[in-house]
């Protein structure tokens, strides 16, 4: 190869290089360091229970490893993934996210009282998390299609509002409080950034706590968790248990914590605590300036993620990044505040903390789709 071919081949790579545009720094960073922490907190909350059940401590730890290089790797290819795909796509995805929730009823896996998951052998997962995904999508989809629309009734209620109502019942018959209150919540945030009428707002507003009201009055099971959330003394030894010792936890934990891997509640007395409760152990373990510092981290990520879809180059892309954030914001607030009892126990997990291999690839994914919106930015006009 010739000296010259050589430099137009150098050239070609630093145009294709520079049509992808340069990822955000500081939101990939703030990524990396929460898998990082997760993973440590980890394995302290998960060595006790593993080698009681399987004789070999490090098991939830390694698997979890392994989920998060895959992860990592997901991710990066996403960011290079032109957000328009999505766009494109959107109904596409929602269809697919409705199918898998509709086969829930019929070959879902029963777990705790309630049937959420899809097993194929291979893999595991539960389609609320997709179906979270493709309500982001298809709304930012139909919502930068009909801009100047959103104000009325037509294009600005009446097609989330279907599809909502669609995902509701679905989740209903799971049963499935934590990601119907999730959805129908990040609907709502949406609709609002997208720019719907507030008075139609408040009246959806209305129409979702009298939904939210029939379902608890309906599914017996909700309940137990509020009485447990009320007064979990009542029942220290069953519907109790887990807000006892959650809060036994967090309260032997004080200002500096009992030192990394010194906790107590782990060894089989907190049910879950490396799943929704591993911020329970954290607390423990790190204190309440450990803790502080692990919402400082997410509140980081958070900040800088709105900020990456307030820059982003059309509103598309703005409305996809502005929901992804919108759902780790809301997942991290509705875990935390479960742990601490601040509200009654739903089973959602802690982004990048609890245990779950598809659902830390599935988070990875998403956080892929903003870096992608952040390459956006610095992109040379198309």
């Amino acid at each position: 190869m010739s000296h010259r071919e050589k430099q137009l081949k150098k050239s070609a790579v630093r145009v294709v290089e520079s049509d992808l545009g340069v990822i955000d720094l500081p939101y990939l960073l703030l990524t990396l360091l929460l898998v990082a922490i997760g993973l440590l907190v980890l394995f302290s909350a998960s060595y006790a229970r593993a080698y009681y059940e399987t004789k070999n401590a490090a098991s939830v730890f390694v698997n979890q490893l392994i989920f998060a290089v895959m992860g990592i790797g997901v991710m990066w290819l996403i960011s290079r993934v032109p957000y328009e795909w999505y766009q494109k796509l959107s109904l596409l995805i929602l269809a697919a996210s409705i199918g898998l929730l509709v086969l829930v009823p019929f070959i879902g896996t029963e777990s705790g009282g309630a049937t959420r998951w899809l097993d194929f052998g291979f893999v595991s997962f539960q389609p609320s998390e997709i179906a979270k995904f493709g309500v982001i999508c298809s709304f930012a989809a139909i919502m930068a299609a009909h801009t100047r629309d959103m104000k009325t009734i037509r294009y600005g209620v009446a097609p989330y509002v279907v599809i909502l109502g669609i995902i509701a019942v679905l989740l209903y018959l799971e049963p499935h409080m934590s990601a119907t209150l999730i959805i129908l919540a990040l609907g709502f945030i949406l609709m609002t950034l997208g720019g719907t009428d507030w008075k139609y707002l408040v009246g959806l507003v209305i129409l979702g706590c009298l939904l939210v009201a029939v379902y608890l009055l309906t599914k017996g099971y909700t309940g137990g968790r509020i009485s447990a959330w009320l007064h979990p003394e009542n029942d220290p030894l069953d519907k109790g248990l887990q807000v006892l010792q959650s809060q036994y936890a967090i309260g032997s934990g004080g200002l500096l914590g009992l030192g990394f891997g010194r906790g107590r509640q782990k060894y089989l007395y907190l049910p879950e605590e490396h799943n929704d409760y591993i911020f329970a152990i954290a607390c423990e373990e790190l204190g309440f300036v450990g803790a502080i510092g692990i919402l400082i981290l997410f509140a980081l990520l958070i900040i800088r993620s709105y900020w990456i879809a307030m820059h982003a180059r059309d509103r598309f892309s703005m409305l996809l990044a502005a929901g992804l954030t919108t759902l780790l914001a809301l997942q991290v607030f509705l875990n935390v505040a479960v742990v601490t009892n601040l509200l009654p126990s739903t089973g959602i997990s802690l982004p990048f903390f609890s245990y779950g291999g598809t659902a830390l690839i599935m988070q990875l994914a998403e956080n892929g789709i903003v870096l992608n919106v952040s390459r956006s930015i610095t992109q040379s006009p198309r």
